[in-house]
């Protein structure tokens, strides 16, 4: 992204400065990182280096606000052919000699920088082979192995086992997509794939205290909606309920993550991912320990709090939080419905984030009952029981039917509709009654011809009107199965798996996300819709299977 403005580049320029003097916490409470040096720091068996603004600090802020690159993720996702000490002396010195102009500065990093390390299996799909084969062959190409050999100062995070990437720009895994795309590998006969990434994700909260947004550096200072509970479902369905007891610690460590600082909280307080209501009732929200420009996209950052009159450091905490949700972005954390300068992440407790919690406080009964841990049982039972009725009353809109976002502060509903309200049903927690109104507000307010758009509104924001994703078909989908509204369910089914053949016919690949409503390619947000695509193929393979009539 190009910009013009002599204030946007002295405003990155100055946040880059600052950062030079500031440490950075992988997880807070761990050892420090010290901004001034790249040594590398030991975490559980692998040596981490800084993330990349402080490892590469003006060279890294002279790409970013310079926009050499179309997508800022291209950068911090290099990987560098020397140390960050020769290379920031070169370039210092080149620097100094020269004034590089834009093409000058893409030569520079292009010499002494390398595209990540974990090259691609290369996949040409046969145009004549049906969508399930070339789903079930997709896979391979997008599984990237254990790495034996790693560059010590790339932003990747080394993992113990092979796991699958999304595809397109992201290259390495992410938390809440891969459990979409363990259901289309299960389908395909791949479990052993998915007791690898579950192994990974039990490997990222043992060494970092939970499992970041995905394995790279810039990633570690926030996680992704928490579905390692779910996976370990996933994976007990095959290999029996020992996989609960088994990965037991590891469901309570991701719980302590997520709850961390809830006993020091008074009624009204919040702090980090947790927050206490004034009758004392504990509920989550999304967050993000740094307040200042993602590096994966930090010229829109700045661009976005330059566009504001709020503090900038507010303003990047929310958009972090925000990347946190998963759902990056959405009206759904907008205060004016429509400006993404107006965002508001954490003034909101989200139904689908809560839901998840919900499910794993249960799941920690269960493992713990399992285990024999009758000491720990009550304790996230009576959790449970608590966020379960804040769920069905704060949460829910009993003049619209639907279940929406908490303005914890506020004590009030945000107002926006979206088809996260599907989550209580996927996860058991609304009444029938609550149920008959969801399904009812989904069809009438969110069901396209293509399958259930994401909001109501249209805000060029990619996770809103027209556009329809993977997740939320399924979610709605198991949800309404669940309370009995089969019909509803194959619907929505019905009219996903129409979207996704008619767009492979057409170009005969799969892609992240699908306009619901004429599909034309989908738009919106910070980048092109990107092929793969990870959770796509996951959640077709899988409907596919469970409605063999429907394509």
């Amino acid at each position: 992204m190009k910009t013009n403005s002599l204030a946007l580049r002295w405003l990155a320029w100055g946040i880059g400065c600052l950062a030079f003097f500031l440490s950075f916490d992988y997880v807070e409470g761990a050892s420090s990182m010290n901004t001034e040096t790249s040594e590398l720091k030991t975490v559980g068996n692998q040596e981490v280096p800084p993330r990349p603004d402080l490892l590469w600090k003006d060279l890294f802020t002279d790409v970013q606000r310079r926009a050499i690159f179309d997508d800022s993720k291209t950068f911090v996702d290099l990987v560098p052919l020397a140390s960050p000490e020769s290379i920031l002396s070169t370039y210092h010195h080149v620097k100094a000699e020269h004034k590089l102009d834009d093409e000058a500065l893409k030569t520079f990093v292009l010499e002494h920088f390398a595209p990540a390390e974990t090259a691609a299996v290369a996949y040409n799909p046969d145009p004549n082979e049906d969508v399930t084969t070339h789903i079930d062959e997709l896979w391979t190409a997008l599984t990237r192995q254990p790495q034996s050999k790693k560059s010590p100062y790339s932003s990747r995070i080394a993992l113990p086992a092979a796991y699958v990437v999304p595809g397109g720009r992201f290259d390495e895994i992410y938390y809440w997509d891969s459990y979409f795309t363990m259901l289309g590998l299960l389908e395909s006969g791949r479990s052993e794939l998915v007791r690898d990434m579950v192994q990974n994700f039990a490997y990222l909260i043992d060494t970092f205290g939970h499992i970041p947004n995905g394995n790279r550096t810039y990633y570690l200072s926030r996680s992704q909606p928490p579905f390692f509970a779910s996976m370990v479902d996933l994976l007990a369905g095959v290999d029996g309920d020992d996989v609960y007891r088994r990965y037991l610690p590891e469901l309570e460590k991701e719980y302590a993550y997520w709850m961390d600082g809830a006993d020091q909280l008074q009624p009204g307080e919040a702090r980090r991912r947790v927050l206490r209501l004034e009758d004392g009732t504990l509920l989550n929200r999304y967050w993000d320990d740094l307040a200042e420009p993602r590096q994966e996209a930090y010229v829109e950052d700045v661009e976005t709090a330059e566009a504001s009159s709020r503090d900038h450091a507010m303003v990047w905490r929310n958009l972090r939080a925000g990347a946190e949700s998963g759902w990056d972005f959405s009206s759904r954390w907008l205060k004016d419905g429509k400006t993404l300068t107006t965002i508001r992440t954490i003034d909101i407790a989200p139904i689908d984030l809560n839901s998840l919690l919900y499910h794993l406080e249960r799941t920690l009964v269960k493992a713990n009952e399992l285990a024999g841990h009758t000491d720990k049982i009550d304790h996230y039972r009576e959790r449970a029981a608590q966020r379960l009725q804040a769920i069905r009353t704060r949460f829910w809109n009993a003049e619209q039917d639907y279940y929406g976002d908490y303005l914890w502060q506020e004590d009030k509903l945000t107002g926006v509709i979206s088809a996260a309200m599907a989550f209580p049903l996927f996860y058991g927690i609304a009444t029938p009654e609550q149920a008959r109104g969801v399904a009812a507000t989904l069809e009438r307010e969110l069901l396209k011809p293509g399958g259930l758009s994401s909001t109501t509104t249209t805000t060029g924001q990619q996770w809103d009107q027209p556009n329809g994703w993977a997740p939320s078909q399924w979610i709605a989908i198991e949800g309404l199965k669940r309370y009995d509204n089969t019909q509803l369910a194959r619907t929505i089914a019905s009219r996903w798996i129409h979207t996704n053949l008619e767009r492979y016919n057409e170009e005969h690949k799969l892609i992240e996300k699908y306009n619901v409503i004429n599909n034309q390619r989908a738009g919106g947000g910070e980048y092109p819709a990107q092929d793969g695509f990870g959770w796509t193929n996951g959640v077709l393979r899988a409907l596919m299977a469970d409605y063999p009539d429907v394509h």
